[in-house]
């Protein structure tokens, strides 16, 4: 009877995730709570047990968009990292690092390009894409470090080779200890331009 409960409870946690993975995609979800909250409610799954991680709901959209995106999907990403390598080479004196769906190939296109700039002041960063004539919108983004403090980081989102680019800014050394990632709670990946340059040799 407990075997038969275990499987009953995974198999309802994968069906929740493969539901979150679609309202992520086809509606544009960026918080993977809220979205398993509606796939749940949906569903009419109940019970902690049966409730996914997050990094299941990664793992279900990534499977999602192998299966229902196929080569369209594989476009949008190598047009997406080519704008955020484009953005990078833009930002390069902020050491500018890629981060999230882009780099880990989960982006849709509802995503924005995100990346981590490091400057002595966010003033820096504005002016610089100021300079450039471009036209930016200033938000704010709330990161847990690793002692689970939360910050508030200032940003700036502007278009770019027909993308969306986020780039937050951390203070310069900042570059040595990455936020935590809000799915899985580890240091969140970040890569160099580089590194993005062999990305798009293998998409």
């Amino acid at each position: 009877m407990g075997k038969r409960r275990t499987s009953e409870s995974e198999r309802a946690r994968q069906v929740v995730a493969q539901e979150a993975a679609r309202l992520i995609i086809d509606h544009g979800i960026r918080d993977y709570r809220v979205a398993k909250q509606k796939a749940a409610e949906r569903l009419g799954v109940n019970g902690r047990g049966s409730l996914p991680g997050n990094t299941e709901i990664e793992s279900a959209v990534s499977d999602h968009l192998q299966i229902f995106g196929g080569e369209s999907h594989s476009d949008l990403l190598r047009l997406m990292r080519t704008a955020a390598l484009s953005a990078m080479q833009l930002l390069t004196e902020f050491s500018p690092r890629l981060v999230g769906p882009v780099l880990a190939g989960t982006a849709d296109e509802n995503s924005a390009v995100n990346l981590h700039v490091f400057a002595d002041s966010p003033e820096m960063v504005a002016m610089e894409i100021g300079d450039m004539g471009i036209q930016f919108r200033p938000y704010e983004r709330r990161l847990k470090s690793r002692r689970s403090q939360i910050a508030s980081y200032a940003g700036f989102e502007f278009n770019h080779s027909n993308e969306i680019i986020q780039a937050t800014v951390f203070p310069i050394d900042g570059i040595r200890q990455a936020p935590m990632s809000p799915i899985d709670g580890k240091p969140m990946k970040r890569v160099d331009s580089n590194a993005v340059q062999k990305l798009l040799q293998h998409v």
